[in-house]
């Protein structure tokens, strides 16, 4: 039998009084507690030096890289190492807040991680008329929503009517510094929810076939003309190309940026087994020995099943 929650539980903040509504919640409130104690130590006087230097501007790259690896993790259907790679999520996002909660008492810009959580909590209440009564997203929700796709359509609608977050153009939600394909991506599922997407499957694909032919029109006239302009004609182009790669596999429901990481780590091991292949051979990598190069390819790709069984949880 699934197991029910009492939705009220979670309306109110608790301060410094954990009360938590079962085991279950009481243990994972013990085991942040110590995260944070820990990062606490580590952060002060006679803690690490390493963690002492660091900052919320330092600490950006670490949190990015942590969530890739955690994002692996799961792909990989790898329990364990899933576990592992979430954990440091956890630490470094904890890290930086309590940097804030620092700053708040250095010089007053900052906030707590109780502020944090609390206005999350908060927002998730409000952004969830269809499970809590008592939010203030009620005022623009729909009377019935039973479905994901009916569920995203009312958080947006919350963001824009409630949270005023409209802006100019639906398009400023997306934040500009996100990676160029991540952005890409996100705009388009934007301007979807405008009703401004292709109906199908086809136009999208055959505008993939219109850039691919347009880049190539481009670099021709860059080699019979070089020039500063052509070059940057080519590269728009090839943005273009891109754009629309990105779109058809938004239409398909893939995230480019995991089917590129995907792609990225592929390449890696087959290509890293042709150089093991090539070192063991004593055939050097050239354009002269590429069709041994690919035969390797293809060993690798064979053996892929074997050294590389999926996972499960």
């Amino acid at each position: 039998m699934e197991k029910t929650f009492d939705k009220n539980s979670v309306l109110e903040p608790r301060g410094a009084n954990l009360q938590a509504s079962d085991e279950d919640s009481a243990r994972a409130a013990a085991a942040f507690c110590r995260l944070y104690e820990l990062i606490r130590i580590l952060r002060a006087p006679g803690g690490c030096p390493w963690d002492r230097e660091q900052s919320p501007m330092s600490m950006r790259r670490d949190l990015v890289e942590e969530v890739f690896e955690a994002v692996d993790a799961i792909g990989a259907d790898d329990a364990e190492h899933a576990k592992e790679e979430l954990g440091d999520v956890f630490l470094n996002a904890t890290m930086v807040s309590y940097m804030f909660r620092q700053r708040l008492e250095e010089n007053g810009q900052g906030w707590t991680i109780e502020d944090e959580l609390n206005e999350l909590v908060e927002k998730l209440i409000r952004r969830h008329p269809h499970v809590f009564e008592q939010s203030q997203g009620k005022v623009v929700a729909d009377k019935n929503v039973s479905t994901s796709k009916e569920v995203l359509a009312q958080w947006d609608k919350i963001k824009e009517k409630v949270e005023g977050r409209e802006g100019e153009s639906i398009l400023d939600q997306v934040p500009a510094g996100f990676p160029p394909l991540l952005r890409a991506y996100k705009m388009q599922k934007k301007a979807a929810k405008k009703g401004f997407d292709w109906p199908s499957l086809e136009p999208t694909k055959d505008k993939i076939f219109e850039e691919l032919k347009e880049a190539d029109e481009a670099a021709a006239c860059l080699k019979n003309e070089p020039s500063q302009k052509n070059q940057i004609h080519l590269e728009e182009e090839i943005g273009d190309l891109l754009f629309a790669v990105v779109n058809y596999s938004r239409k398909l429901g893939v995230d480019p940026e995991l089917a590129l990481n995907a792609a990225n780590k592929k390449f890696y091991r087959r290509f890293s087994f042709v150089e093991k292949k090539c070192g063991e051979q004593n055939v050097e990598m050239t354009q002269d020995n590429l069709s041994l190069m690919d035969k390797f390819w293809d060993q690798a790709k064979a053996g892929e099943k074997q050294c590389f069984p999926k996972k499960k949880f």
